[in-house]
């Protein structure tokens, strides 16, 4: 298995003007028990990044 950190390169990490998940070692969202609060459109651009950039490195190792 190998694990695939982010670091800083989302943009997004730096934000820190609200309330937001999102770490260097990926993509998380902050929620209640009631499921009141839903990811924010930050926190859904740092998924996606970390999505395309696991999925890029998996098509250089497979490569």
């Amino acid at each position: 298995m190998v694990i695939v950190p982010i670091g800083y390169a989302a943009q997004e990490l730096f934000d820190v003007s609200q309330v937001r998940g999102g770490t260097p070692y990926g993509a998380t969202t902050i929620a209640g028990g009631d499921g009141s609060r839903q990811p924010s459109q930050e926190e859904l651009s740092i998924a996606r990044y970390q999505g395309e950039y696991v999925a890029g490195l998996a098509v250089k190792l497979n490569g």
